[in-house]
């Protein structure tokens, strides 16, 4: 392991700015890196979809195999002007900025690993990586993922959980925009003629189980908008929201509460409600009789951790890969405090998943 050369890679890849949506300077970097090392990189058509200003990336070793390494090219904040900061157990910004390392430590790792296979002629076995777009926003870049049929396992290089870690289960999120609307007039001289939307909303609200329901389930609404002019009686209220579990049903059933509670409120003052949802992204559980399960448990084995199973109540990748029947967990990596200025990784952690992922394919 070239831990030099490693931490370099890294360096260089976290400097690039690349925003969800505006991933194209860093596919650049990785398209020109992989050619040079005399892969073969696709980009795939999901920015018709996503509208990103790039597709993913997908690079097959071999025939393609039937598993993927994986992980995303956008980042939450800007790393324009990052400096990043080398200490003797870490590697941290300057603390003016995020350092990137959600997930400019995957692409690094991933990139050196296919480097080291290519320059040291390493025997893998047949794979395919992909680089993948807005993870940060939508998960789209994932969910619309250009493979073929004969992809059937994953690894995500995404988690904040250190190496040995990996979540083999994650919650699904429902999305949801919902608008009550009542009837506008002046608050002064006619408020008895207005519909207060406010009044609905509220109402609904205080009745809603907001926050950890139980040990699987959340609910939240994120953002309220309300009313035109303080002398108006509010006649729009929206807001955005999530309920988020690990269980399908429990996830709908606790929305269509929600849907009742601002119906009946709505109700009792003449006022209407509409909505919208979706399934932001789909929960998963991985069986520990799973070849992806045990093929990580044997990976980290080998690199001298403890595997350590995890679940999640936050999205990845991973989530996708599942939705579209390709079993994956998401790895730990050892992202410390993502989206912060307070960013790091310990230099330790950058090596043991690079270990890691070079022992996924490496043949036996």
């Amino acid at each position: 392991m070239n831990q030099k050369r490693l931490i370099n890679l890294f360096l260089e890849v976290a400097k690039i700015n690349a925003l969800s949506g505006n991933e194209k300077p860093i596919a650049s970097f990785i398209k020109s890196f992989l050619t040079n090392l005399g892969y073969s990189v696709l980009e795939d058509d999901s920015s018709k979809i996503t509208n990103s200003n790039t597709g993913n990336l997908i690079c097959k070793i071999g025939t393609g195999g039937n598993f993927i390494l994986l992980s995303h090219m956008d980042t939450a904040r800007p790393t324009l002007e990052v400096e990043p900061i080398i200490h003797d157990d870490r590697i941290t910004s300057s603390g003016n900025t995020v350092l990137g390392v959600d997930n400019r430590e995957g692409v690094a790792v991933l990139l050196y690993t296919l480097e080291r296979i290519a320059k040291e002629k390493i025997p893998v076995k047949d794979f395919t990586v992909a680089f993948t777009t807005c993870e940060e926003t939508t998960l789209f870049g994932s969910k619309y993922l250009g493979l073929n049929g004969n992809i059937k396992k994953g690894f995500v290089f995404d988690s904040g959980y250190r190496p040995g870690s990996f979540i083999y289960s994650a919650c699904g999120a429902i999305g949801f925009n919902l608008k009550i609307i009542g009837k506008a007039s002046h608050s002064g001289i006619a408020p008895e003629q207005g519909i207060n939307s406010l009044v609905a909303a509220a109402k609904a609200i205080s009745k809603l189980p907001l926050g950890r329901i139980d040990e699987e389930t959340t609910m939240n609404i994120g953002t309220l908008k309300i009313g035109s002019a303080v002398n108006v009686i509010p006649e729009l209220t929206e807001m955005i929201g999530e309920v988020r579990s690990f269980n399908v049903e429990k996830a709908e059933n606790y929305f269509n509460q929600l849907v009742r509670t601002f119906e009946d409120e709505a109700r009792q003052i003449n006022a209407k409600i509409k909505y919208d949802y979706f399934w932001d992204f789909k929960p998963y559980t991985i069986k520990e009789n799973s070849d992806v399960y045990k093929e990580i448990v044997k990976a980290i084995t080998k690199v001298g951790l403890i595997p350590t199973p995890k679940i999640s109540l936050g999205g990845s990748d991973a989530n996708s890969l599942n939705a579209n029947g390709i079993e994956s967990v998401n790895i730990g990596i050892g992202a410390q405090n993502p989206h912060s200025n307070d960013e790091f990784v310990y230099i330790e952690d950058l090596i043991k998943s690079a270990e890691i992922a070079l022992e996924l394919v490496k043949k036996d």
